[in-house]
């Protein structure tokens, strides 16, 4: 069984940083690309980062990028996001995904609709 778990959040002040976890369990990861989306209160769930399945390639949101850093670790089948110069507009859910097909095109790396599993989330609080 797939089971995505993301861990590493919590509440910090504008302009910390934070490192999230997902770690991914029931196949081989390595050979599907990974991605972060997050979800704030009233809004609609939005891409944030991704990582091809090596590694090499990596897509991110205008609003993060410069910012945020995905990178995993295909050994240990664990993604990460190094989120740097937080501020309040970060605040969200921040859930990992993974999916069943391969692409290393951004635009389709991006969209919600590509990936077929997800983990239950985790909580990123940034106060002003």
């Amino acid at each position: 069984q797939v089971q995505l778990v993301e861990s590493g959040g919590g509440l910090v002040k504008t302009g910390s940083s934070l490192r999230l976890s997902c770690a991914a369990s029931g196949r081989d990861f390595s050979s599907w690309p990974m991605a972060w989306f997050r979800q704030a209160p009233g809004q609609e769930r939005e891409f944030v980062a991704a990582i091809t399945r090596n590694g090499e390639g990596t897509c991110y949101a205008d609003s993060v990028k410069g910012r945020f850093t995905v990178s995993r670790d295909l050994g240990n089948n664990i993604m990460y996001l190094q989120m740097n110069s937080l501020g309040p507009e970060d605040t969200a859910v921040y859930y990992c995904a993974t999916a069943n097909k391969n692409s290393g095109y951004c635009g389709s790396l991006m969209g919600t609709r590509f990936y077929d599993f997800w983990g239950q989330g985790a909580q990123v609080t940034v106060s002003s």
